[in-house]
């Protein structure tokens, strides 16, 4: 086969100028044009349950080599790593990445490569032959979708810096034992993400340590920094968003987590008042202490390009006079339908928790105003998702059970409806409530109640309508994460 072949692939032009001509091509048309219309060799690649069906068929129909999974890169004499990768457009038809980039396992099995540029991560990523394809998901034969894209692409030198810093970052806690506390979101743009169905089915001793049961995992660019790569370095050449690092220096003498606490740490003290009136952020927005936190970093809008590509977010807790947070840490909407026809991994929280980080950035209201006292990057650790998912089994376990409503009249006259889903003081992390001010509901029975309308309510499983509702953080779990220095 490779006798044939249409490109020369010992050399990285000639081999991204042949992968080219793919845009504009469905999967289909690569097939037809390659191989003919034999049923057995369609069935086979159209197969969606087929592991890397995609990218093997353009691994072996088009560029004529057999697909494996070997260390050394697909074209090992041109260092190439091929990688297909789908596409999608959000409801506001904004283009983004549909899924993180896995680049190669990491093993458990024996002594780890300490070093990044000696280690099968780096020889898997340092040419990445990038072919992104349109998932379209009204589309029922994933050998219809397009390839929209190709790109031969290395991480620029700024980003390879912070990527550096993960691969040391995952590599040092497995050689501590402690791989089953890593998580994607302990990292910027490379991360540690899961492999395997289910966490029962894809754990293994791990080498180092006591020989702990650890989740297998893999060396992936994360979601964010894909769809980052596909917006800024492939579909636009514009200029991207504001950096906070402006020299790549700094961050080889430090991580970009010590770096950025660092900078911000400068304004520790200085109340909202000052910081507002230095950097000229209007008081009447309602997120102007968020956009504080972004002028400290010399960020003149709400977002910052390191954040973006790690999916960073910046969250303010205030605490009042009496030294505390009144306030719970709210995550995002759900739908109750959709909550209760998931499966706990295939979750958006789940996702959510595992691949978000937080720059939670702290304010004291004390007799001088209310001040800033510090910031802190914080994630969610494993054994705290777990709790969370036992919270989140039991509101779908109560949602399929059916949520009861009860109408409770006071003597004034007003309508208060209870629910029996699980409450705040069910679980020590997590909870859920609605997030609205208009509320209302319908019954069974047909019967409206509230004082919002129909637009303010969701459906539940067994067709009643109550307010939507978000997942929350309870405020106590929220406190316990922050730095002494910060509460």
């Amino acid at each position: 086969m490779e006798d044939c072949l249409k490109y020369d692939k010992s050399d990285s032009d000639s081999i991204a100028e042949y992968a080219g001509q793919l845009v504009g091509k469905t999967f289909l048309e690569v097939i037809s044009e390659n191989r003919g219309t034999d049923p057995e060799v369609l069935k086979a690649y159209g197969n969606k349950a087929r592991k890397g069906g995609l990218g093997n068929l353009l691994e072996e129909v088009y560029f004529g080599y057999k697909a494996n999974s070997n260390q050394e890169a697909d074209f090992s004499e041109a260092g190439v790593e091929l990688k297909a990768t789908p596409y999608e457009y959000t409801k506001k038809g904004e283009i983004r990445a549909g899924e993180r980039l896995v680049l190669t396992m990491i093993s458990y099995d024996g002594p780890v490569e300490m070093e990044f540029y000696k280690s099968h991560a780096w020889e898997k990523m340092r040419r990445i032959l990038l072919i992104y394809y349109y998932r379209n998901k009204l589309l029922n034969n994933n050998l219809l979708y397009e390839i929209g894209y190709t790109k031969l692409f290395t991480p620029p030198e700024k980003d390879l810096e912070i990527i550096k810093a993960d691969f040391n970052f995952i590599m040092s806690k497995i050689a501590a034992g402690l791989a089953h506390e890593l998580s994607e979101s302990d990292t910027m743009y490379l991360g540690a993400c899961t492999k395997g169905a289910t966490a029962s089915k894809s754990t293994v001793p791990q080498y180092y340590g006591d020989h702990v049961l650890a989740r297998k995992r893999a060396f992936c660019f994360k979601n964010s920094y894909m769809t980052y790569v596909l917006t800024h370095y492939i579909v636009s050449k514009e200029k991207g968003d504001e950096s906070i690092i402006t020299d790549t220096k700094v961050i080889k003498e430090k991580t970009f987590g010590d770096y950025l606490i660092e900078r911000l740490g400068a304004y520790a003290g200085k109340t909202d008042i000052y910081l507002s009136d230095k950097f000229e952020v209007n008081r009447a927005n309602k997120g102007y202490r968020a956009l504080l936190a972004y002028a400290m970093l010399g960020i003149k809008g709400n977002k910052a390009e390191e954040f973006v590509k790690a999916n960073i977010e910046v969250r303010t807790i205030r605490f009042n006079k009496n030294g505390t947070n009144p306030e719970h840490f709210r995550l995002h909407d759900f739908k109750f339908k959709d909550l209760a026809e998931s499966e706990w991994e295939d979750s958006e929280l789940y996702e959510y928790l595992e691949t978000t980080q937080f720059l939670l950035v702290v304010y004291h209201e004390t007799e001088h105003g209310t001040v800033y006292k510090g910031s802190q990057l914080w994630h969610m650790s494993q054994e705290d998702i777990e709790i969370v998912r036992q919270g989140w089994e039991s509101v779908k376990k109560k949602l399929l059970e059916g949520v009861t409503l009860t109408l409770e009249i006071r003597d004034n006259g007003d309508e208060v409806i209870h629910n029996d889903l699980p409450k705040i003081s069910d679980n020590p992390v997590f909870h859920v409530r609605p997030h609205q001010s208009q509320t209302h509901y319908k019954f069974h029975d047909g019967s409206e109640h509230g004082k919002g309308t129909m637009a303010n309510c969701n459906q539940l499983p067994d067709g009643q309508w109550m307010p939507g509702h978000s997942y929350w953080l309870n405020k106590e779990y929220i406190n316990r994460q922050l730095r002494p220095d910060l509460r």
